[in-house]
């Protein structure tokens, strides 16, 4: 058996240990590289107009199939997605909040674009954003709790 002269080294961890510090990794570069309110809003409100825009290129395509019918409300809900994003950043510059206005008035925008492809995108639509609106608030508790634990910690 020869031997090159290298030596590998092999570190085991834990899967659990494994996953807490890629969490913490990537909790703490989104810290150190997050976008401004301004630019995310910014990017949201393109991301909407691009979106709105092939939805309405392909209208009559996403209306003739019963499966193409439930893709266009599923991508009117990124658009419920995609404003809800430009509201809440635009609340978030300017300090305010109107909680559940927001999402009415995203959910109406959305419905509306959904119903200028076909009527049953709006239900569609509908049942995607209740979805997307579910695992949004999911991932906005999972997160106002990490940044909590990391700023009541002690320095010693």
């Amino acid at each position: 058996m020869e031997s090159d002269g290298s030596a590998k080294i092999a570190t085991y961890y834990n899967a659990s240990d494994l996953g807490r510090m890629l969490s913490n990794k990537l909790l703490e570069t989104a810290r150190n590289h997050l976008t401004s309110t301004a630019n995310s809003a910014l990017y949201s409100f393109l991301l909407f107009v691009i979106t709105l825009s092939l939805q309405q290129v392909y209208k009559e395509k996403l209306a003739s199939t019963e499966v193409f019918t439930i893709l266009g409300g599923f991508v009117s809900s990124l658009l419920f997605l995609l404003v809800l994003t430009f509201i809440g950043n635009i609340q978030e510059s300017i300090g305010t909040r109107t909680g559940w206005g927001a999402v009415i008035f995203a959910q109406f925008i959305a419905a509306v674009a959904a119903g200028a492809v076909h009527r049953v995108c709006v239900t569609t639509c509908l049942l995607f954003s209740m979805g997307l609106l579910y695992e949004l608030n999911k991932l906005s508790t999972v997160m106002h709790q990490q940044q909590e634990v990391v700023k009541g910690k002690k320095a010693y």
